[in-house]
């Protein structure tokens, strides 16, 4: 799985997607709200990893998510 964060632009927030190994977009939701569902993308009680990722990550950069 990958990630990526998108820079939002005036009113539009900041973006996380998820991207499966053929780059398809399986999740995207706002960098500033609570992580939640995670389970559907294979992601349960990995908040907090994830979370910590996040708060990483460059804009624009995608990068593999191993956590």
């Amino acid at each position: 799985m990958y990630i990526i964060k998108v820079k939002g632009k005036a009113k539009i927030p900041d973006y996380i997607q998820l991207r499966d190994e053929n780059f398809v977009l399986i999740a995207y939701f706002r960098a500033d709200r609570p992580l939640k569902n995670m389970e559907r993308y294979g992601l349960a009680h990995k908040e907090a990893a994830l979370a910590a990722v996040i708060q990483e990550l460059e804009f624009g950069k995608l990068q593999k998510l191993e956590i």
